[in-house]
């Protein structure tokens, strides 16, 4: 079983600006593409699980989402991780759709952990909001770290990664 490493995209990824679908708003946080990279050089798999009820709202489409995950996919190629749009598992619904998917249910991580055989013990999860730690509390991710939105980190700051 592999190990992974999970991470919210608004504000842990990228700077959350509200709502952003589209690539002129897509700002990386600063080190977070050093932080994936060092993380995946360890042996973990990089997992984006995102809440996007901006397409839910009818802020942006499903493709505006999608369009922009594979340039943010290149991006993060041209910066030497590993990562295509199977490793990115979304939630397109509103909050109050009652879907099983949207944070703080544990739907994305667990659909993570068949297509990819994840040992969820020796995972962790990089979220912004208590709702991202829950999830992956409650679909047994062993280890994780609620970022201030927007916040640098590095492994450092993940202790016993």
């Amino acid at each position: 079983m592999r190990k992974a490493l999970f991470l919210d995209r608004d504000g842990v990824i990228n700077i959350d600006h509200g709502y952003v679908g589209r690539i002129e708003e897509f700002e990386f946080v600063e080190g977070v593409l050093d932080l994936i990279r060092k993380a995946q050089q360890r042996g973990y798999l990089p997992i984006v699980v995102t809440n996007q009820s901006g397409i839910g709202r009818g802020y942006y489409s499903e493709e505006d989402f999608k369009r922009l995950s594979d340039w943010m996919i290149d991006e993060m190629r041209q910066n030497g991780i590993v990562i295509d749009r199977s490793h990115i598992f979304f939630c397109p619904h509103r909050p109050d759709a009652g879907c099983d998917c949207r944070k703080p249910e544990p739907g994305m991580f667990l659909e993570a952990k068949d297509r990819f055989g994840i040992d969820m013990a020796a995972s962790w999860m990089i979220g912004d909001k208590p709702s991202d730690i829950e999830a992956a509390r409650r679909a047994g991710v062993g280890h994780t770290y609620l970022a201030r939105k927007n916040e640098k980190i590095e492994l450092k700051d993940l202790h016993g990664f």
